[in-house]
């Protein structure tokens, strides 16, 4: 594996994804030639072909300058979700180029600064992008690589300095082995990648390899996990919020520490696993030298990640909540932040399961998540990665669902073309739309819709 100095030109397969362009925009700010490949065209690829990176949208080997070619001086990156038999990949194999995984190449960045590692089924992505923030309003000279969009900021790459780098510590394929943290968090431990994992044990001993790599460093965890490190939690803990209180659907609490009390802190993020999310960030930031009263403040303006309980209509008639949710634990959380925020009034939630295998393993726990509604409707599962499993469709999750003792009062499978009339039959002002695959589209055309209502 060559050292980063010694590569002048990075082609990145599969540039547009979360991850990757990320990358792209840290090594094309470090002045390194940058191009790429990727399938469509989105905000994310237009952004980078706005700051000067080269992209083309078909896979097309003769289209690739040469000097991201040169086995001396380029190096490829890729993405998991590119197949194998991809055809740039195949011929850049063929060459004899250095090729790495996207994690890889993290991993070699991670060791060029100190670096902050959030790990977790859930919550890493809300977690290391308060931590981002926390950082960048402290003053503290940060590096961030975010796996989703920083609203305000509008990005998922945010650089104030090399001083300290903040990375969300992906588990699927162990991609998370490949960093070098100083300081590392996680949130949970809930199983999930079952179909790279095959089993709940082998999926739990991963997170205490990870763990490992912590070794005599600093390891922050979820008060529940089953871990050595400092506690963090809402009951429990080093770190521990007390004297939480709702006002106007903010969380004021006081931060107890090891240090002390940092009394009358906020944060505008409904639900108890965002707070506890929150509190892990504050408590990294603590550990980094960070500066109390800075982060306090700093906390108080965390503007929210799209797509992570984010409000996209909000009026007398209607009010629209958008959330990546695709695991039962992620859907349990909205419920309880949606609950908190709309206690008397009817939920309806639109979901669209992510991944064949991951509902096959969960059926039953997505069952018992989404009876929690009043109403539910199933959009078709989105395949991803994967091609179908027989006998694995929404058909069969909406039957599992009103089979239960407790099932809601409308649960079905809708078409996307028919979402707007199935909410406007049904006359529930909240609105709930979660889901990892392209449901994304469907929430922009309704919020674009019901805005002006």
């Amino acid at each position: 594996m060559k050292e980063l100095e010694h590569i002048s030109h990075f082609y990145f397969i599969g540039i547009g994804g979360i991850g990757m362009s990320a990358l792209a925009r840290y090594l094309n700010d470090h002045g390194k030639h940058v191009a790429g490949y990727d399938r469509v065209v989105t905000a994310l690829s237009k952004k980078l072909e706005d700051e000067g990176i080269d992209i083309h949208y078909s896979d097309s080997f003769g289209k690739i300058p040469d000097e991201f070619k040169s086995v001396e001086t380029a190096q490829v990156i890729y993405t998991p979700a590119v197949p194998v038999d991809f055809g740039e990949l195949v011929r850049f194999r063929e060459s004899g180029i250095n090729i790495l995984k996207r994690a890889q190449l993290l991993g070699q960045i991670s060791r060029t600064m100190t670096c902050l590692a959030i790990a977790g089924t859930h919550g890493k992505t809300t977690t290391s992008a308060i931590l981002a923030h926390l950082l960048y309003k402290s003053d503290v000279k940060v590096t961030a690589f975010l796996g989703g969009i920083l609203e305000e900021y509008d990005t998922n790459y945010l650089c104030s300095g090399t001083d300290v780098m903040v990375v969300e510590a992906d588990e699927f394929d162990r991609s998370f082995m490949q960093l070098d943290p100083d300081i590392a968090g996680i949130t949970s431990m809930d199983a999930d990648h079952l179909d790279v994992y095959g089993d709940v044990a082998t999926f739990e001993k991963t997170f205490h390899d990870f763990a490992g790599l912590l070794d005599g460093k600093t390891l922050l965890l979820n008060e529940k996990l089953n871990l050595q490190g400092l506690k963090v939690g809402l009951d429990s803990g080093d770190y521990e919020a007390v004297d939480e209180v709702i006002i106007d659907g903010a969380y004021h609490f006081d931060l107890k520490t090891p240090q002390g009390i940092i009394d009358k802190c906020l944060l505008k993020l409904p639900g108890k696993h965002n707070l506890s999310n929150a509190i892990l960030a504050m408590a990294i930031a603590l550990e980094q030298g960070a500066n109390p009263e800075k982060l306090k403040y700093a906390l108080a303006s965390f503007p929210g990640v799209k797509r992570r309980f984010t409000y996209r209509v909000d009026n007398d008639h209607r009010v629209l909540i958008d959330d990546y949710a695709h695991h039962p634990k992620e859907i349990d959380a909205v419920y309880q932040a949606v609950t908190e925020m709309y206690p008397e009034q009817e939920k309806l939630v639109v979901f669209q399961p992510h991944l064949f295998s991951r509902t096959q393993d969960f059926i039953e726990e997505f069952a018992l998540s989404l009876s929690k509604f009043d109403k539910v409707a199933l959009l078709d599962i989105y395949p991803a990665r994967e091609f179908p499993i027989e006998g694995i469709t929404s058909e069969l999750l909406c039957r599992k669902i009103n089979a239960l003792e407790q099932s809601p009062e409308v649960v079905t499978v809708v078409e996307k073309d028919d979402i707007e009339e199935f909410v406007n039959d049904m006359g529930t002002r909240i609105v709930i739309m979660l889901g990892a695959g392209d449901i994304g589209v469907e929430i922009n055309k309704l919020t674009e819709k019901w805005s002006d209502a």
